[in-house]
C-alpha cells in the first residue's frame, strides 16, 4: 500500500521534470536562433563596412587621377599660350620683312628713299629696343673675362657627368651636388671644405625633389633651385630649398627639342645665373644650329627677352653667362683642350673683334657643365667626374 502511494506521488514529480526539460530545450533553441541572427547581422555590418572602405578608396584613386589630369591640362594650357606668344612674335617679325619687300616691289623708282627711311626707322626702333633692354637689365656690370688665374681640382666624386653649384645670390657657403643626368636626390654640404673632406663618415644632407632633373643645366639662386624637369619638353621647375617644395614652374617656348650642346646631348636647357639674374641657354630647330639665350624673371617665372646668338652649338660642351654676356666652351669630340671661342654680349658692349680664343688651363678636359659664380668671380665646372674651380682674370668691357 505504501508503495502505491509513493508511485502516485512520483508521477506528478516526473511530469514536472519533463515539462521543465521541454522549456529548457525551447529556451536553448531560442538562444541559438538569436545567436545565429546576431552573427548574421555582424557579417552584414562587416560587409557593409568593407564596401564603404572600397568605395572610399576607389573615390580617392579617382580624385588622384582627376587632379593629375587637371594638372596636365594646366601644363598644356601654359605650353599652348607660350607657343602662341612665340609664334606671334615670329609672325610679327616676318610681317615686317614682308611689308618691306612689298613696298620695295610696288615702288621701284623711289625705293632708295623709301629704303633709307625704312632703314633709319628700323635703326631707331632697334636703338630704342636696346635702350629698353639695358634699363630692364639694369646693366651696371661691365666686366669681361680675359683669362684664367688658376685651376683647382676640389674632388673627384660621383658619375662622369654631373653638376655642382654654390648659391651666388646671398652670402651662402653651401655646396649642392647633383650626380648624373637624371636623379631626384640633391646632396647639400655646409661649404667647399666640407664637400672636399666628405666621405663615408661625414654624410651630406639629402634633399629629395618631387620631380627628377634632366641634364646638368641646373641653377641655384636666392635659396631656390631651378632645373629642367625630366620627361618634359621644356618645363622648368622652381624649388624652394629651405621649405622642400616646388613653388612654381614655366614652359620655355621653343626649347627642349634639340640639345643645347652637341658634345653633351643630355642637356637640353642650361640655366645660368650672373650679375643680372637668371638666364636660359638652349637651341631651337629654326636657328640653324645657333644658341638662343633667354632672360627669365626668377620671381614670376616669365620670359623677359630672348636673343638669337651667333654662337653655334656644334662641338660645344658647355656655356655660362657673365655680365649679360654668353661665353661658349668648345672642344673636340676626341676630348682635347677646352676653350672659349664665342662670346655674345646682349648689351653690345663687347666688340666682336674682342672675341679671342680663351683656353682653359692645359689638361685633357671634358666639361659636363661650367657655371659662373659672380660673388666669388669663379667658374664651377664638372670635368670628367672631377669637381673643378677656375679663378678668373677680368677687365672692363671696351
Amino acid at each position: 500500500m505504501a508503495a502505491i502511494q509513493i508511485g502516485f506521488l512520483l508521477v506528478p514529480f516526473f511530469t514536472c521534470i519533463r515539462i521543465e526539460a521541454q522549456y529548457i530545450m525551447q529556451d536553448a533553441e531560442l538562444v541559438h536562433y538569436i545567436d545565429r541572427r546576431i552573427i548574421s547581422m555582424e557579417n552584414r555590418l562587416n560587409k557593409c563596412n568593407q564596401d564603404i572602405t572600397d568605395y572610399v578608396e576607389e573615390f580617392r584613386q579617382f580624385s588622384k587621377k582627376l587632379m593629375s589630369h587637371l594638372e596636365g591640362l594646366n601644363i598644356l594650357k601654359t605650353e599652348l599660350k607660350n607657343d602662341i606668344d612665340h609664334l606671334l612674335t615670329r609672325v610679327e617679325r616676318a610681317q615686317r620683312d614682308i611689308d618691306y619687300f612689298e613696298s620695295a616691289k610696288e615702288y621701284p623708282s623711289p625705293c632708295v628713299d623709301i629704303g633709307e627711311e625704312l632703314l633709319e626707322q628700323q635703326l631707331t626702333e632697334e636703338q630704342e629696343s636696346k635702350t629698353k633692354i639695358k634699363l630692364m637689365l639694369n646693366a651696371s656690370c661691365n666686366y669681361m673675362i680675359t683669362g684664367f688665374k688658376s685651376l683647382k681640382i676640389v674632388k673627384k666624386s660621383g658619375d662622369a657627368i654631373g653638376s655642382w653649384l654654390k648659391d651666388p645670390g646671398k652670402n651662402y657657403q653651401k655646396i649642392y651636388f647633383f650626380t648624373g643626368t637624371k636623379n631626384k636626390i640633391v646632396m647639400e654640404f655646409a661649404n667647399v671644405r666640407s664637400f672636399a673632406e666628405s666621405g663615408e663618415k661625414q654624410l651630406a644632407r639629402r634633399i629629395a625633389l618631387r620631380f627628377p632633373w634632366q641634364g646638368t643645366g641646373h641653377a641655384i639662386y636666392n635659396g631656390f633651385l631651378f632645373y629642367h624637369k625630366y620627361g618634359s619638353l621644356n618645363e622648368i621647375i622652381k624649388f624652394d630649398i629651405q621649405n622642400r617644395n616646388a613653388t612654381d614652374q614655366m614652359l620655355l617656348s621653343g626649347a627642349g627639342e634639340i640639345p643645347a650642346y652637341e658634345l653633351h646631348p643630355s642637356t637640353k636647357i642650361d640655366l645660368a645665373v650672373d650679375e643680372l639674374g637668371l638666364w636660359a641657354i638652349h637651341a631651337e630647330l629654326d636657328t640653324a644650329g645657333k644658341l638662343v639665350i633667354t632672360k627669365i624673371n626668377h620671381e614670376t617665372m616669365t620670359v623677359e627677352y630672348t636673343w638669337d646668338t651667333s654662337c653655334r652649338s656644334q662641338n660645344a660642351e658647355a656655356a655660362f653667362m657673365m655680365c649679360g654676356a654668353l661665353y661658349v666652351v668648345y672642344n673636340s669630340p676626341g676630348r682635347g683642350v677646352s676653350q672659349i671661342e664665342c662670346i655674345y654680349d646682349t648689351l653690345d658692349v663687347i666688340s666682336p673683334y674682342e672675341n679671342t680664343v680663351l683656353r682653359f688651363p692645359k689638361r685633357q678636359s671634358n666639361h659636363a657643365m661650367v657655371h659662373y659664380n659672380h660673388r666669388d668671380k669663379q667658374l664651377f665646372a664638372w670635368d670628367d667626374g672631377s669637381q673643378v674651380i677656375y679663378k678668373l682674370m677680368t677687365s672692363q668691357k671696351s
